[in-house]
């Protein structure tokens, strides 16, 4: 999770060579395990930052799984390398998105996942470019495969973007009407979206369109949040509220619900 001093946003391709993801860091959980989370970090960030955070928060019953995204030249840097779990330009919901970055990064998220136990649940959550992946991870969990046809390996049980926006959201509506069961799974996964409206990185318009287009799909179980005068970082009004997110979603011990 980055404190947010990055530009960021969506689109442009550039040539492809094989990338190698960064260092994972793994944050255990200090109770009875219940619930994995691979928590994705914002552009230019890193996977040991995220677990620092993560750390102190009050969850014991979740294990944390914190990649680091490969090292690549981005767009909306002039081509200048950094960490990014895809290719970015010019942020825009409706703007170009890279998809060939996005499935790369959702299956490797994915196969983080699929060494879990099997009476575990899994999720998957992030900040900024994090947040964006993790939406396009809960895309391909309900239709339930990549854009490229191959089976999405896992089920997800919760889903979080802080700061984010939606990729590809101009296909999803027409994908999930095509499936009946894609549209039973959009229905029942729960989502929780927070977006500061004194965002000047990812505006606070493109959270609340991803939001829309997300309810129009049929994503009916999402929760959007807004912060008056948060700007591109997290604070701990907004990790309270995943905190209690995660423990009612998610039936973590002393939930109620």
């Amino acid at each position: 999770m980055s404190y947010g001093n990055s530009s960021l946003v969506s689109g442009s391709r550039t040539n492809r060579r094989p990338l190698e993801f960064g260092r994972t860091h793994v944050v255990k959980p200090k109770g009875r395990h219940q619930a994995t989370i691979v928590w994705l970090h914002g552009l230019g960030d890193n996977g040991s930052s995220c677990s620092q955070l993560l750390e102190s928060l009050p969850l014991p019953n979740i294990k944390w799984i914190c990649p680091t995204a490969p090292t690549r030249p981005v767009a909306g840097f002039g081509g200048f390398p950094c960490t990014a779990w895809f290719d970015v330009g010019e942020i825009s919901v409706d703007g170009p998105d890279d998809v060939e970055g996005l499935e790369v990064t959702a299956a490797y998220i994915a196969n983080l996942l699929s060494s879990e136990p099997a009476d575990i649940k899994l999720g998957v959550g992030g900040f900024s470019m994090g947040a964006a992946t993790a939406l396009y991870s809960a895309s391909c969990c309900i239709l339930g495969k990549f854009g490229n046809g191959n089976r999405y390996p896992v089920n997800l049980s919760a889903v979080v973007g802080l700061s984010g926006w939606l990729p590809c959201s101009r296909s999803l509506k027409s994908k999930v009407e095509g499936s009946q069961d894609a549209a039973r799974r959009a229905a029942s996964m729960p989502l929780l979206l927070c977006h500061g409206r004194g965002d000047d990185v990812v505006l606070y318009k493109h959270g609340e369109k991803s939001a829309e287009v997300l309810k129009t799909s049929g994503f009916r179980n999402l929760t959007f949040k807004t912060y008056n005068g948060l700007g591109h970082y997290t604070v701990p009004e907004e990790m309270d509220d995943v905190k209690r997110w995660f423990t009612g979603r998610l039936g973590l011990d002393g939930s109620r619900s």
